[in-house]
């Protein structure tokens, strides 16, 4: 069963910092692209970073560029996003996903679909359940 559990949200004032783990289980971060969303009080569910199983390679949205950054630790099937000098309009509940091509039967390294990467394909998306981050002013 694949699952995904994010940890590590909160309450933090602006320009602090937070890091939101994401646990893998059910599959290796080897198969899959991992990507960070989150969706703002009566805003659309937006892309924040990916990071590519294929390459290692990462991708930020322009609006987190240079503050956060996503890593990988893989013998433990774990994904971060360490968010730096956080803003109000920061806040939000943060999801992670492992997501790969659809009708892709074997295995191997998956990287960010575009815009993110080079290649717009159809993937398939498994959700963790959220955590929330609230930065205060």
């Amino acid at each position: 069963e694949v699952q995904l559990v994010e940890s590590g949200g909160g309450l933090v004032q602006a320009g602090g910092s937070l890091r939101l783990s994401c646990a893998a289980s059910g599959f290796s971060f080897d198969d899959y692209a991992i990507g960070w969303f989150r969706q703002a009080p009566g805003q659309e569910r937006e892309g924040v970073s990916c990071i590519s199983s294929l390459d290692g390679s990462t991708y930020y949205a322009d609006s987190v560029k240079g503050r956060f950054t996503t890593s990988s630790d893989n013998a433990k099937n774990t994904v971060y996003l360490q968010m730096n000098s956080l803003k109000p309009e920061d806040t939000a509940v943060y999801y992670c996903a492992a997501l790969r091509p659809i009708g892709m039967r074997g295995y191997g390294g998956v990287d960010c679909p575009a815009p993110w990467g080079s290649d717009p394909y159809s993937a398939m998306y498994y959700w963790g359940k959220g955590t929330l981050v609230t930065v205060s002013s």
